[in-house]
């Protein structure tokens, strides 16, 4: 049993991503306070996964965000072109000269090695993106005109601003009005709630949101920080997971919001900041679909739930059954944590050897 889409003969895009993209500052080896050179690449959880549809997957994605128009604001924007995502819904707004008003977010991000733990610092306060409003956007012509079989959005963009959930509300709305399919990914990130109300916000802005949604996703942790539902089986520092536990929990989710009709969650114990079991479980049609975690050797680990939900939406969109789909967000998480900054260089051919277990030989 697969979920029922909308035909892609009927729609511009296959799948359109509401959130922030920001310009990752990249330390390489070293570390973030003591670096004298960066690397840029772009990045942001909802764009991470319509760049890895087009660029590994060849669909048609598109997002929707916003932009300082400044030096840095076209500098992301020529990194999102080279990413192929279609941006006739990016918006550039007008720069003051030094951004009291509207700026461009940065994250600092370390990737950490052995026993220290990757690091990463935000700077995105008052960014462009954070600003839009409902309004900011013609839904009815990209939804119902123009048409997506998929929205992607997700608890980053809705974190950023009190305008930010309600952006995601009409735009979950519209979609859905239009027989789109929306997903939500939770990700949770304790940096944007903290001088915004906390956990609790977390909870009244994401539950608000749920009954819009028809595949949600999360980690082992977000199900608890972002919905406030208890995971058993799970210790506090989320190293000892237990199957049984999150079958439970995300049995709870469903008797809560029975709209959601496919939950999927990464499966992730840390044993080092460079070897992590990477496993993962999903829920679609009354039946469980589970990946083993198995060791998994990280070069860099931002970004791999964002590949993993891509490779999941991939695998719905192209009409294969739910345990194939789950098969290859697992691969392509796993590609992506191989390569440096947030978005995937991997290609379908190698998710697909992936998918089916062959060796890391060398290809000549």
């Amino acid at each position: 049993m697969t979920l029922q889409l909308k035909s892609a003969s009927e729609c511009r895009f296959d799948l359109v991503s509401l959130g922030e993209v920001m310009l990752r500052l990249d330390p390489g080896d070293g570390r973030i306070h003591t670096a004298r050179r960066f690397e840029a690449w772009e990045g942001g959880g909802e764009y991470n996964v319509a760049r890895g549809l087009n660029r590994c997957f060849g669909l048609r994605t598109a997002i929707v965000t916003a932009l300082a128009d400044n030096p840095v604001g076209r500098l992301l924007h020529d990194l999102m072109r080279q990413g192929g995502v279609d941006l006739s819904y990016l918006r550039f707004r007008e720069y003051d000269g030094v951004g009291r008003t509207v700026r461009n977010g940065l994250n600092f991000t370390e990737r950490g090695f052995g026993p220290r733990a990757a690091v990463g610092c935000y700077d995105r306060g008052y960014t462009a993106a954070s600003q839009m409003q409902p309004e900011d956007v013609d839904w009815p012509a990209l939804f119902g005109q123009a048409g997506a079989r998929w929205l992607h959005t997700g608890g980053v963009y809705t974190a950023l601003s009190a305008s930010t959930p309600e952006v995601a509300r009409r735009a979950m709305s519209e979609a859905k009005a239009a027989g789109t399919r929306v997903s939500f990914d939770l990700n949770f990130r304790d940096s944007l709630w903290r001088a915004n109300g906390g956990r609790e916000a977390a909870w009244e802005v994401n539950r608000s949101l749920m009954p819009l949604v028809d595949v949600l996703f999360g980690n082992e942790e977000d199900f608890s920080a972002a919905l406030g539902f208890n995971v058993e089986g799970v210790d506090a520092q989320y190293q000892h997971l237990s199957l049984g536990g999150f079958r439970s929990m995300i049995r709870a989710v469903l008797e809560v919001y029975p709209n959601i009709q496919t939950v999927a969650t990464t499966l992730r114990t840390a044993r080092s900041a460079s070897t992590n079991g990477w496993g993962a479980i999903v829920y679609h049609g009354g039946e469980f679909y589970e990946v083993e975690q198995k060791e998994l050797e990280i070069f860099d680990r931002v970004g791999g739930g964002d590949s993993f939900a891509s490779g999941v939406i991939y695998g719905f969109l192209s009409g294969n059954d739910p345990h194939w789909a789950l098969r290859c967000g697992v691969a392509h998480g796993a590609l992506a944590m191989s390569t440096p900054g947030d978005t995937s260089m991997a290609t379908l051919p190698e998710v697909l050897r992936a998918m089916q277990g062959q060796s890391a030989r060398i290809e000549r």
